[in-house]
């Protein structure tokens, strides 16, 4: 927060929820203000201005000094008769302030400042006079403003008390603190700190650790609405951009209002009690209904954006209006705000085709294994040439006690162009045809009950393996036969096999609730010798199903891991851990589930966090503070690094609580489930669990210098290649499918089967946070120029003694300056205006740059813009595109 504020333009923040301990030491040495500085900054870019608060709360009674019982007497709204609904807890009233008792009460209150004021090294103090809740009428403004006006005419008319109050502002108080320090550079210097302030506790063994986790489903629910405004914006962008050149009257997307609808919906349940999860039940429903329809409104529009861009003819020209708005249809259906959504099914009968289009959000290529649900299993796959692809065939396993259902899952690979559209085809094979029918895979049972039934036309066969192993090209996964969790990792590159057991666990809690974990105790695995384990193995995914054997009749977590076989894949590299959790009985209550990894690395009491996916942080585990303290957010990476370099980095597709209670074990909580209120605001505890699938990908890297990992001094962070695998995971593909189709039409269908807008690949190592116009209903049918659109970069930092090129496809990093008036095919991009992160200012010294791209300056009129960004950087860009004259427009393959 402190570096995205200060590339708004803000020079100054005040923060208040850090732990008391922390304020304790902080006072002790007057460094509550503080410069806050990133900890990769040497140039003091990021440098802000921060005022902590000293005391408990941020009310009347914990801001004018050290002495709440005072300091609720001059909290007026609590007036004996006044109607406010709170008296002061501590037995003294309020009074009204008269001529008798304005020096009494004023010097009391001076007395409260004057303590306040040692805790800080400069001569202004802030009171703030307030909270949430105040304010609401203006009978209690009156009763505030006119009594502490007496009081501050009182202290103002007596020099002796050497003190002058007045009512004033935040920027009030930061011009007077900046005047100060301009006056006494000598003397008055605050210092520096890095960093961040996680875990909080207000009091005692209080840790807020539980939000972390509280509502998962709606945690994830809020990353997949991200992703996927993210991905509307950059089609609409690009919708936009090639349609408006057609004229005012074949502008095709009617949802520009509903993508700004979808903005402020996100936008919303960023609340420190939405996404945190801390809302009471009908709020939290509010804000689920709404997230529902803005995924489903995003959804139909982006359908709509694919038929616009697939339908424009081969010289870019032609109508941009869709006939059709049916014409392709989301493959993920969201039924309901609070279920898992479903995907729907290809069924086909002879001379029948499914048109499949995949659309990459990334600004790379992505190369990938994927999947859909078809009701036969006798099906082909082609490419837009028509080519035969591999694939293969395996069961859908579902989460009940009928494992198998009726459909089935086709896996082939994918390449999709950056930001771009890719077609394939499915139809049934027939002896006739020259196609390559999908192969059926190999099922393994272990431990099978009398409820499992082996689905046709598969054959289950039951072995006496003492170990149950998936492996690719690059990783082997080994299982143990007992109960079917994960026991080691093996990197056929390097030849490393680490110790990697895996266990599910509950902690037992009593004192938890939506904001507090307060464990009673350390967490007790749940699994037994026994379970179901199911082993699918096919040419491009091997996976291992485990239902674990508990103590419960339906377990409260399955799992499901799998490896990919796809050719120059990032999936290559990686395991992807999926865990089905359902704490929905009351056999849970007061308990919260955990899934626990435990390496052979040796990494003391150290692990690193991520800090919203922007950064990474140094966590350290303390022996002198309870269990619940040394848990951290965990928005979408941890990772463990050992002495020699071995990395072990879990990646999460939606926000959780991490923890490394001894060294090489990684603990992140799934969910829970709690009966009592932890007494925080919210008045009832958490008991509205939804089912839920969980994904992380797991990775394991060597440092492949002769060279330690960066020196200890720089913060740590990820590989590239674990950049990208986040990425993917975060960004995923979004699939459509086209109406049912004759082999004859397709051949003779209109629609362009590749969409590539990018004419040449952005640096590995730099990300494209937004591409977007901020004001979408300022696009008109009278729109007769280019409008405005906004492009947000992230120069990611990454650690070179890992992969060094992220492996595959990476052939350039952001070291290199890119021209990003090339970067589309078909269009031109005006020279970019440098902004501000939220848009307001376009001077880059309000903001903190010392250089920041944009226009550079070539022979005679020639300027270019190039992107020149220091990593860790982000910066925002606006700028117009239109129809390049031309250019080469894009072909069909």
């Amino acid at each position: 927060m402190a570096y995205l504020l200060r590339r708004m333009g803000f020079q100054n923040m005040l923060i208040q929820r850090t732990h008391y301990e922390v304020k304790k030491v902080l006072a002790r040495e007057q460094n509550l203000e503080f410069v806050w500085r990133q900890s990769w900054d040497k140039s003091n870019t990021t440098d802000i201005l921060c005022h902590m608060m000293p005391f408990y709360s941020y009310d009347i009674p914990h801001t004018c000094g050290p002495e709440p019982a005072i300091c609720c007497q001059f909290d007026y709204w609590r007036l004996p008769g006044s109607g406010a609904a709170q008296r002061c807890p501590w037995g003294y009233d309020p009074q009204v302030i008269t001529e008798d008792n304005v020096k009494e009460r004023s010097e009391m209150l001076l007395d409260q400042y004057r303590k306040k004021s040692t805790l800080y090294k400069t001569n202004t103090l802030l009171v703030p006079l307030g909270d949430d809740f105040r304010y609401i009428t203006s009978a209690e403004a009156s009763l505030q403003f006119e009594n502490y006006q007496k009081i501050f005419d009182y202290i103002n008319k007596h020099p002796k008390l050497k003190a002058e109050v007045q009512f004033g502002t935040l920027e009030d108080y930061f011009k007077a603190i900046r005047d100060e320090l301009d006056v006494r550079k000598k003397d008055l210097k605050l210092p520096t700190l890095s960093g961040d302030f996680f875990t909080y506790a207000d009091r005692v063994h209080d840790y807020w650790s539980g939000y972390y986790v509280s509502r998962p489903f709606y945690k994830s629910v809020d990353r997949v609405l991200e992703e996927t405004l993210r991905a509307a914006d950059i089609l609409f962008s690009l919708s936009s951009a090639y349609c408006q050149a057609h004229g005012p009257d074949r502008f095709p997307l009617p949802f520009t209002e509903k993508i700004r609808s979808a903005r402020r919906t996100l936008a919303l349940f960023q609340h420190h009690d939405g996404v945190t999860g801390t809302a009471k039940n009908h709020v939290v429903v509010d804000y689920a209904q709404k997230m529902h329809s803005a995924l489903l409104d995003l959804q139909k529009f982006m359908a709509q954006s694919v038929a616009v861009l697939l339908g424009r003819s081969m010289s870019g020209q032609g109508s941009c209006t869709v006939v059709n708005p049916d014409m392709f249809i989301p493959e993920k259906e969201q039924t309901s705000y609070g279920v898992l959504p479903i995907r729907k099914k290809v069924d086909l009968v002879s001379s029948q085709v499914q048109r499949v289009i995949f659309y990459n959000p990334l600004e790379e290529d992505v190369d990938q294994v994927v999947m859909v649900l078809v009701e036969q299993t006798n099906v082909c796959v082609v490419g837009s040439d028509w080519k035969p692809i591999e694939s293969q065939i395996s069961p859908e396993w579902r989460n009940s006690k009928d494992l198998a259902g009726t459909r089935h899952r086709l896996h082939w690979q994918v390449h999709v162009p950056a930001m771009g559209l890719q077609t394939f085809f499915i139809f049934v094979a027939q002896g006739s045809q020259s196609c390559k029918p999908a192969q059926i895979a190999d099922i393994k049972v272990f431990h099978p009950t009398d409820a499992f039934t082996c689905p046709p036309p598969y054959k289950c066969s039951q072995t006496e393996e003492k170990v149950v192993e998936i492996q690719n090209e690059r990783v082997k996964l080994v299982f143990s036969v007992q109960d079917g969790l994960l026991h080691s990792w093996k990197d056929y590159k390097s030849g490393n096999v680490m110790s990697l057991k895996e266990d599910v666990a509950l902690y037992s809690s009593y004192g938890s609730g939506a904001y507090l974990f307060k464990p009673v105790g350390e967490a007790r695995s749940i699994v037994s010798p026994g379970g179901l384990i199911v082993v699918t193995q096919g040419p491009l995914m091997q996976e291992v199903l485990t239902q674990p054997k508990t103590d419960w009749s339906l377990s409260p977590a399955s799992r499901m891991a799998r490896v990919y076989n796809g050719i120059d894949t990032v999936q290559s590299f990686m395991a992807e851990m999926v865990y089905h959790v359902e704490l929905l009985d009351h056999a849970f209550n007061d308990k919260e589930l955990i899934v626990l990894f435990e390496t052979d690395l040796d990494t003391g009491n150290t692990f690193f966090t991520d800090l919203n996916g922007f950064q990474t942080i140094s966590r350290e585990t303390r022996g002198k503070i309870p269990l619940q303290g040394n848990y951290y957010p965990m928005p979408s990476l941890a990772f463990l690094q050992g002495s020699e370099g071995h990395r072990f980095s879990l990646h999460s597709r939606q926000s959780l609580g991490v923890a490394s209670l001894k060294s090489g074990a990684l603990e992140v909580m799934l969910d829970r489930r709690l009966t009592r209120d932890d007494e925080r605001g919210l008045g009832q505890g958490v008991l509205d669990n939804r089912p839920m699938d969980v994904t992380f990908h797991l990775l394991l890297e060597s440092n492949v210098t002769s060279l330690p990992s960066i020196a200890a001094s720089t913060p740590r962070v990820p590989s590239l290649l674990s950049h990208r695998i986040l990425a993917q995971l975060n960004y995923p593909m979004h699939t459509f499918f086209g109406n049912i189709e004759n082999a004859s039409d397709v051949q003779a269908s209109h629609l362009q089967k590749t969409f590539a807008p990018l004419a040449v690949n952005f640096p590995c190592d730099l990300h494209v946070v937004s591409l977007k116009m901020p004001e979408p209903l300022g696009f008109s049918a009278s729109t007769s120029h280019g409008a405005e659109y906004v492009l947000i970069l992230h120069r990611r930092g990454w650690d070179n003694s890992y992969c060094r090129r992220g492996q595959m496809q990476c052939r350039t990093v952001a070291d290199e300056q890119v021209n990003a008036q090339d970067i589309f095919v078909e269009l031109d991009s005006s020279i970019a205006t440098p902004s501000s992160l939220n848009l307001i200012h376009d001077s880059t010294r309000d903001f903190g740059y010392i250089e920041i791209s944009g226009r550079k300056g070539g022979k005679g009129s020639e300027h270019k813009w190039l992107i020149d960004m220091a990593p860790m950087e982000i910066q925002a860009f606006k700028f117009d595109m239109s129809l390049g004259k031309g250019k080469q427009s894009l072909q069909d393959d």
